[in-house]
């Protein structure tokens, strides 16, 4: 039993479909570990003033993560490991990811120890409805700034286990991540009240590291503290990683002015808004950051050996099938969102109105589902191609589009009746307080498609790359999506009639059915229009998954 569990984590898995399942499985474990964290903290604290607290926390850990983890990436690190091993072995990738960690050590250290004695000063700036609170606030957030340390170092053990194609035990992680945090709401938070919640987070983290160190110390790239960094190298990891780091934290910059503005709103404005950005990101983990990340790798090689009619080809057929499952999803989830949010957040101090301003922002958020899948692909695809400078001035043009968005929004909905009662009807919100919220949610999904039209011009331009193909595909997509939310919304209607929707069990029921008689009505309408995603994943599952070769490292092996 053992060693069938050591095969499947050290499993060596190639191929796009092949890779993207696993990593979906995985991700889906993660995100329903999330869900459960989630509703823990919304049946212990409801939309309220301590999870407001909690949430606004991680808005200056998360940037400084992703400023630091894009220079520590795959993406970046990759082209630079591969070249030292093609001269010198793995020990020369090592020494590449040795220099790295050095610099990461003493630069990290540096920032994080500035903001933590800096967080008295800034913290009522940048989030100025918090007054009163700030000291929970300040030791909260100067606690979580170990996290994006521990959360780095992880990183840089995820380019040795992703480069050596080890995609499960690449995915454990997360999920290790998300146990911790549990730990701390089940067991720390009742002795430690809101450190306790940040204690089970950096245990978390702690777990997202620990389980790849193993196979990183056998595989021959081990890193270490080196005494001399080559500065020639470290420009040229800089040069790369620098836009791709500015790209990434333009959206965090995004949302951490977005919750600015939301704790100034109604208390609990924050964690509402949270909580749907949490929920729609279940599918965006499982559909778009699987595909991004399983098909970099060929992307990057393909491009390297200048193949662009492969190239083309592997960006096409992932955009393919991020289309065919992101935008039926789309559908049901907006007609079922209330039975999603009341099954999965709904408990103890989460109250109805609580269950009902979420859900709206749910419905609002997931709209961008498929914009952000997309993108998630289209960036990979243009740092494969060395292009980091592109997807960084898109990034910050729709960044500042959608704070300025957020801003006219609101002053739109508190100014104007007519707007107010348009999506408290439509959205089903009457004499729901706190409904402004809603605005931030429509900024953001505002620009997310604006960069993904931008981007999707560029890409073609810059790649030459035809997208006319996916033009039926796209219909197709949306015609499974209005089938499916149909059926799921005329069945919800015939259940409303001897089902208890007071009770959890009833409203699982009425979501559980009309969710899949929804899935059923998507799959009949592939099968009827004919899309070719539906055979190539069944050949996917029947020729690939279950023929994958079991590798378990050794020492002496030699690693690619």
């Amino acid at each position: 039993m053992v060693k069938r569990v050591f095969s499947l984590v050290y499993r060596e898995v190639r191929g796009l479909h092949q890779a993207a399942y696993i990593l979906a499985l995985f991700a889906f474990g993660s995100q329903l570990l999330a869900i459960i964290r989630d509703r823990l903290l919304a049946h212990n604290f409801g939309a309220g003033i301590e999870l407001d607290l909690y949430y606004a926390a991680f808005r200056i850990p998360d940037l400084l993560f992703v400023l630091f983890a894009s220079v520590l990436s795959i993406y970046v690190l990759l082209p630079f490991v591969n070249r030292a091993n093609e001269e010198g072995g793995s020990s020369a990738g090592a020494v590449v990811l040795s220099q790295i960690f050095t610099l990461f050590l003493w630069a990290y250290s540096a920032t994080a120890g500035v903001l933590a004695l800096l967080a008295p000063h800034y913290v009522q700036f940048i989030f100025p409805g918090f007054a009163g609170r700030y000291e929970e606030l300040v030791l909260l957030l100067q606690l979580l700034l170990l996290q994006p340390f521990l959360l780095g170092i992880s990183s840089l053990c995820g380019v040795v286990t992703q480069m050596n194609h080890r995609f499960v035990l690449y995915a454990l992680s997360p999920l290790l991540y998300n146990i911790g945090i549990i730990f701390g709401i089940t067991v720390l938070y009742p002795h430690f009240g809101l450190i306790g919640l940040g204690l089970g987070v950096v245990v978390g983290a702690v777990g997202h590291v620990l389980v790849q160190i193993p196979f990183v110390i056998e595989s021959g790239y081990a890193f270490t503290l080196v005494p001399k960094i080559s500065l020639s190298f470290i420009r040229q990891i800089l040069s790369v990683s620098i836009p791709r780091a500015l790209t990434l934290s333009v959206n965090q910059i995004v949302l951490i002015v977005l919750v600015g503005m939301a704790s100034v709103m109604a208390i609990g404005s924050v964690s509402v808004f949270q909580f749907a950005f949490n929920l729609q990101s279940v599918p965006l983990a499982i559909i778009g950051v699987s595909y991004s990340v399983a098909a970099f790798p060929t992307l990057s090689n393909l491009f390297a050996k200048r193949d662009q009619q492969g190239f083309n080809m592997q960006l096409l057929t992932a955009l393919r099938h991020i289309i065919f499952w992101s935008v039926p999803i789309i559908g049901l989830i907006v007609v079922l969102r209330a039975q999603i949010v009341r099954v999965l957040l709904g408990s103890g101090a989460f109250d109805w109105g609580d269950t009902r301003l979420t859900a709206a922002m749910l419905a609002i958020f997931v709209l961008s589902l498929v914009a952000q899948a997309i993108l998630l692909l289209l960036i990979r695809a243009f740092y494969a191609g060395g292009k980091t400078v592109v997807p960084l001035i898109v990034a910050l043009g729709s960044g500042i589009v959608s704070i300025a968005l957020a801003i006219t929004f609101q002053n739109l909905y508190l100014h104007s009746p007519v707007t107010q009662y348009f999506f408290d009807t439509l959205l089903r919100l009457e004499n729901v307080a706190g409904s402004e919220v809603l605005m931030l949610a429509l900024a953001f999904t505002g620009g997310q498609f604006l960069q993904l039209s931008i981007l999707l011009a560029l890409s073609a331009k810059t790649f030459s790359i035809n997208y006319r193909p996916l033009l039926w595909l796209s219909t197709e997509a949306t015609l499974a999506a209005l089938t499916g939310g149909i059926t799921a919304y005329v069945t919800l209607a015939f259940l409303v009639d001897g089902i208890n929707q007071e009770t959890f069990v009833g409203i699982l029921i009425q979501g559980t059915v009309a969710g899949i008689m929804g899935l059923i009505s998507i799959i009949l309408t592939y099968l009827f229009t004919g899309a070719p995603e539906l055979l190539e994943i069944y050949r996917s599952f029947q020729t690939r998954i279950q023929k994958t070769q079991i590798i378990v490292p050794q020492e002496e092996q030699t690693r690619d």
